[in-house]
């Protein structure tokens, strides 16, 4: 019994650790930081402003190129420091043929679709510009998001910029806005710690940037292609730089299955990156990037999910002779019966959201044990299943 109390402790300190006790560490670090260097903000002239070169890789989003196209337009940048290529490479609608009626982008199309990775590999041969940036068609950006982006790299030190990944929040949400909204939110916090500290730990796919001449053409089978090719350049020694401020904004998933759709790739790519990031795992190579990287992302993709698993059945044991871990079980019962209701209530718009943090945190764990099984079969297509949006 003495050896499972132990286990039990171990399994609750990863968990506990993983979910809040990093964001607590991170904390502090910066709190003792603070206290020994002071932030400076170098801010660059209009005339200093690096060009750059907005990148997105388009797969049938006919029904997003208006309102994306619109909206790069106003954004508070240089108008012939802004260029923009779109590569619609495999789309079979009307995505190409609605590009070529704005004159100021530059359309890249062939017929056949090998993914979004074989389209970015393809597409930044035709980048000119010292600064690319990757966005998604679907997601609109904030007016002052390229703008805070090349002023990052006013720092020779900087690598790869990630923004911000915001969802449309209502007062009344479906438990996949509600979850999805307040994941992000956390998840935000954590990536401006991670930056002050030393570097973020991967950037958002919907935006980030990087020094053109730092890309290196990624495996055409590659699942997270903003978190491979961000962490590739931290791994060169520059840093990933974060601001908020800079952010790419869009509908939360319809429902949860179609979220989990989505967070079963992410898992499966997760992995994948793991696998592919191995050297990262050395500390005395990385050190504080290694930290962050296994605290921040492995730990989430590997060992934590299963210890959410072994901790319940340990439980069960445990609570057979001792009130204190009998208290523990049902608080765990308590909050699976939680997520339960949050699935029961899964379509209904309510202002109370207490039900669906614990089903969303339920769902994200869960697509971990699926992801990993996809990446073991090696059935997780490279080409995206585009989740429904709310």
């Amino acid at each position: 019994m003495d050896t499972l109390v132990v286990i039990f402790w171990i399994l609750a300190g990863i968990i506990i650790y993983t979910y809040l006790g990093y964001g607590l560490v991170l904390y502090v670090l910066l709190r003792i930081k603070r206290i020994f260097s002071k932030k400076s903000n170098v801010l660059l002239a209009e005339k200093d402003l690096p060009e750059v070169t907005l990148l997105v890789a388009a797969y049938n989003e006919q029904d997003y190129v208006k309102n994306k196209i619109e909206n790069t337009r106003k954004l508070n940048y240089p108008k012939e420091k802004l260029h923009q290529i779109w590569v619609t490479d495999g789309s079979n609608d009307n995505t190409p043929d609605l590009l070529k009626e704005y004159g100021d982008v530059e359309v890249l199309h062939k017929p056949e679709r090998n993914g979004k990775i074989a389209a970015m590999n393809r597409a930044i041969k035709f980048v000119k510009t010292p600064i690319v940036i990757f966005s998604d068609a679907n997601t609109l950006l904030g007016e002052e998001s390229i703008m805070k982006i090349a002023q990052m790299f006013s720092n020779p030190k900087v690598g790869c910029v990630s923004g911000e990944k915001r969802i449309f929040n209502a007062e009344e949400e479906a438990a996949s806005a509600a979850g999805e909204g307040l994941y992000w939110k956390y998840e935000s916090a954590l990536k401006r710690w991670d930056a002050e500290l030393y570097s973020a730990v991967g950037a958002a796919g919907e935006l980030f940037a990087i020094r053109t001449e730092l890309y290196n053409e990624v495996e055409p089978d590659t699942l997270l292609d903003d978190f491979i090719i961000s962490l590739r350049v931290a791994m060169r020694g520059f840093k990933i730089d974060y601001d908020p401020e800079a952010y790419a904004i869009e509908t939360a998933s319809a429902n949860v299955k179609e979220e989990l759709k989505r967070k079963i790739r992410i898992a499966a790519g997760g992995i994948q990156s793991v696998v592919r990031l191995y050297p990262l795992l050395n500390i005395f190579k990385y050190g504080i990037l290694s930290f962050q990287y296994i605290s921040h992302r492995v730990l989430r993709w590997t060992i934590t999910p299963l210890c959410l698993l072994l901790i319940l059945l340990v439980n069960i044991v445990l609570a057979t002779d001792s009130t204190p871990f009998l208290v523990i079980l049902i608080l765990q019962i308590l909050f699976y019966v939680f997520a339960l209701t949050g699935w029961l209530l899964e379509n209904k718009k309510l202002k109370v959201k207490i039900f669906f943090i614990p089903y969303y945190f339920f769902i994200m764990n869960y697509a971990v044990f699926m992801g990993f099984g996809r990446y073991l079969k090696k059935s997780q297509s490279v080409n995206w299943e585009r989740a429904k949006r709310a």
